[in-house]
């Protein structure tokens, strides 16, 4: 095993010393600070010993919108010398300052409804969502039943897409849980409406397509246990009222002879008829 003597830390792994030139050297450190205002600087926080002879200070920062953050200063000296010097100034963030979010690939911001009419969204080519498809046959009937499978495409949905696809019309608004599903009838699911067209591959036993023009599920993939109050089997059967006889008001049987007399200036039937005027 060889000897396993005491070990000792390097001495370039000590902690660095604390300079007491380089930290009384506050209001040189200060005066670095010419990218602002000095009432932009604030109080003196601390000094920090970066190495031998290498020392940051530390200062408050009164920046509108950059609250917690801070002034680092760092100041050195050459060996025997009290001449301090600058080296760098920066504005860091401290403990609590107020820092904006991590920043996100563009694939992990997107949320449904991000895409818009023109919008183009690539997907990248090791998607699991997606697998290989079918590959393409000279044979024009082989084609055609292939296409019929969903297996004309180059990739289509692997296990995990078709997973995170169902959960999600699960548990969304066309699912059994959805408000105008659980106001419905008990039997009145999708799965047993006449204007439900089931999907097609492994989705085939829970989900479909509503075609009922007048549902507001139509056109849209809904669950077969979901369901609103216009399943086609939803019949409303009329009760067979009779229809009252009113009574008679008025009697058409018998005629009244009415005497009607003549304005002043008429002309009696038997007279012949005035001429017009003209030819």
């Amino acid at each position: 095993m060889g000897n396993n003597g005491r070990v000792t830390r390097p001495a370039s792994a000590r902690a660095a010393r604390l300079d007491q030139v380089c930290a009384a050297a506050v209001e040189v450190a200060r005066a670095g600070i010419t990218e602002v205002d000095p009432a932009d600087v604030g109080d003196h926080l601390q000094a920090v010993a970066e190495g031998d002879r290498l020392v940051t200070h530390y200062f408050e920062c009164r920046l509108a919108g950059y609250r917690g953050w801070r002034w680092a200063v760092t100041v050195t000296r050459v060996p025997r010398s009290r001449h301090v010097t600058i080296c760098e100034t920066v504005l860091l963030p401290g403990p609590d300052a107020l820092l904006a979010p991590g920043w996100l690939p563009w694939q992990e911001r997107l949320k449904p409804g991000d895409l818009g009419p023109g919008d183009l969204l690539p997907t990248p080519p090791d998607d699991e969502r997606l697998a290989p498809g079918y590959v393409l046959s000279d044979d024009p009937a082989v084609e055609e039943t292939a296409w019929e499978l969903g297996l004309g495409r180059p990739r289509v949905l692997s296990r995990e897409g078709r997973t995170e696809a169902a959960q999600r019309w699960y548990e969304g608004d066309h699912g059994p849980s959805a408000p105008i599903s659980m106001a419905a009838p008990a039997a009145a699911r999708c799965g047993t409406c006449g204007f439900y067209l089931p999907l097609a591959g492994a989705l085939r036993q829970s989900f479909g397509a509503c075609g009922n023009f007048y549902a507001p599920d139509d056109g849209r993939v809904v669950s077969a246990d979901h369901g609103c109050g216009a399943h086609s089997e939803t019949l409303v059967e009329a009760a067979e009222t009779p229809v009252d006889e009113l009574p008679t008001i008025y009697d058409d049987s018998a005629v009244e002879a009415v005497s009607v007399s003549r304005a002043p200036g008429s002309v009696e039937s038997a007279e012949p008829a005035e001429p017009y005027g003209h030819s």
